[in-house]
């Protein structure tokens, strides 16, 4: 038998080599439901939120953080309540607003997406902070609790983040968050009128349980003293979970 590539799992009992076999029962799709956390609250994005994500929108200036998204920024209020409106009815992607408890407004957005029961694989994505909770614990745990609905509530298999190949930040939150990176689609997409490289990124489930882990121990209250900046950082609790 040929040499394998290296890194890609087979079943020895197979030739020519096939994959492991797996639990192939298709995932729950998911629900328009909320979700509690510590720092932050996420409830099914719907049109009462526009005002606040307006309010929210207009702290951002200079529209750098529209730059890579496929939409935005938003001309003025009513725009944004359009794109609310519609994006709120969607089911892939399925969109959640962010209520961080500090301000009780809403900062943000974020998705799953790209749902496919069939192969345990789903997408979080169409991330949106304002300027505001960028950087924060909130941030993170938005973010976490989609993550951890998708892998142990529903039990995906495979969960992707992937970003315009361009955008630094997301790159860098996908390996804070312990995506591992697989490769770029090369001229993927075509957005606002320009090319879009595409870089993925993915957690299986096998490595799910240490990332899973290593985020809830950094999010814990114990490490964020009253002035909100934690501790330690997200990498020391990935170090310590290798």
């Amino acid at each position: 038998m040929e040499n394998l590539p290296e890194g890609v799992p087979s079943d020895p009992a197979t030739n020519p080599p096939l994959g492991p076999l797996v639990d192939a029962t298709p995932r729950p799709l998911p629900a328009r439901i909320s979700h509690k956390g510590q720092s932050v609250d996420l409830e099914p994005l719907h049109i009462r939120h526009a005002e606040d994500l307006w309010r929210a929108a207009e702290s951002d200036r200079t529209g750098e953080g529209w730059a890579y998204m496929g939409y935005g920024p938003f001309k003025d209020a009513a725009a944004m309540r359009a794109h609310v409106a519609s994006f709120a009815v969607t089911h892939d992607p399925i969109a959640w607003a962010i209520r961080p408890h500090r301000s009780g407004t809403v900062d943000g957005w974020l998705t799953l997406m790209q749902i496919a029961p069939a192969h345990a694989d789903i997408e979080i994505g169409n991330i949106w902070f304002s300027p505001r909770m960028q950087r924060t614990r909130a941030a993170t745990e938005a973010m976490f609790l989609l993550m951890r609905h998708a892998m142990d509530d529903l039990g995906y298999r495979r969960l992707v983040w992937k970003c315009n190949a361009l955008n630094i930040p997301s790159r860098r939150a996908a390996a804070r968050l312990g995506f591992v990176y697989e490769g770029t689609h090369r001229a993927h997409l075509v957005v606002k009128g320009r090319r879009r490289d595409t870089a993925w990124f993915s957690i299986i489930a096998e490595e799910w349980p240490t990332r899973r882990d290593a985020i809830a121990a950094w999010l814990d209250a114990a490490n964020f003293p009253p002035d909100g900046r934690p501790r330690q950082s997200l990498q020391m609790f990935c170090d310590g979970q290798r």
